[in-house]
């Protein structure tokens, strides 16, 4: 046990402070002992608090509340075949997907059949202008006009290439590229109907629009990035074989990147901005496309 301190139980000190036992009588130097223990034992006991406090808040560290921002998650999609029934296996899952595309495709197929422009670019109206009945003013060649676009690989039940969705090679006005500014920078597209540098099927299939409309034309190769050369003109709607460049990667992978710097004309607008839809543009040029144009002013 420890004992009490009393002023008669200190032990004397020489001058340099240091405790000393000298002349004291047995019971001074085991009272001094005691003291030296007991302070040792509360800075142990200190210490040691200290350490499981640190434990603890390691431990169980105090909740945090964080606003976390990011992309919406996609909506669910309706299980089944839009009738409430559910499938409980695989068969008649994969029987219900079939019954559903098959409806779908007999929905595309309802459409009219697309309308055709001046120079062949095959067109549908998705919506159409705003003020279509107040004889609002159309787009004619030579018009100054501004845009949204988005360039689309072609969806696998596109019987037509123009209905259905595709997959998206690159857009400009509708926020989907991360160079886009949502304060209203560069968030669209402005060119002169007409303009060589502009691919042909844009420049033929944007007449007639009205502002607010919306507008789907087909992009064949030889109207769209394609250079109009002979060894380049085999894609969809083209009059040659394609070339030696053209099917060489078959044989030698490196071929592919000779024919595409033979045949994409990256010169021609609108073109991508970035490394990764330049990338994507270089492997979709020389098929058929599918452009969706939103008349956003005629200026």
């Amino acid at each position: 046990a420890l004992l009490p301190l009393s002023n008669s139980l200190v032990a004397p000190q020489n001058n340099a402070g240091v405790v000393s036992t000298r002349g004291t009588s047995s019971s001074s130097r085991v009272a001094c002992v005691c003291a030296m223990d007991r302070t040792a034992f509360l800075k142990q006991a200190q210490a040691t608090a200290a350490a499981a406090g640190i434990i603890a808040f390691g431990l169980n560290p105090p909740s945090a509340h964080a606003l976390v921002k990011g992309v919406a998650p996609p909506p669910k999609k309706k299980v089944g075949d839009g009738t409430g029934k559910k499938c409980s296996n695989v068969e008649e899952c994969q029987e219900m997907a079939e019954r559903a595309a098959a409806e779908q495709e007999a929905e595309l197929r309802a459409l009219p059949p697309p309308l055709v422009a001046a120079k062949g670019t095959r067109y549908r109206d998705i919506e159409v202008g705003t003020n279509v009945n107040d004889g609002a003013k159309a787009v004619k060649d030579g018009d100054r006009v501004s845009i949204g676009y988005k360039v689309l690989k072609l969806g696998k039940r596109s019987y037509d290439g123009i209905s259905g969705e595709g997959t998206v090679v690159f857009s400009r006005g509708y926020g989907l590229e991360d160079d886009e500014d949502s304060k209203g920078g560069d968030t669209d597209f402005e060119f002169d109907v007409g303009n060589l540098n502009i691919i042909g099927a844009l420049n033929d299939g944007i007449v007639g629009m009205q502002e607010g409309g919306i507008r789907r034309i087909s992009v064949l190769p030889q109207m769209g990035w394609e250079k109009p050369i002979k060894a380049c003109d085999g894609g969809p709607g083209g009059s040659g074989s394609g070339g030696e460049l053209k099917t060489d990667y078959v044989i030698v992978p490196t071929a592919t990147m000779v024919a595409t710097e033979t045949c994409f004309d990256n010169s021609k607008l609108p073109f991508p901005k970035s490394y990764a839809e330049s990338r994507r543009m270089a492997q979709r040029f020389d098929q058929s496309l599918l452009m969706e144009i939103r008349l956003n002013k005629i200026l």
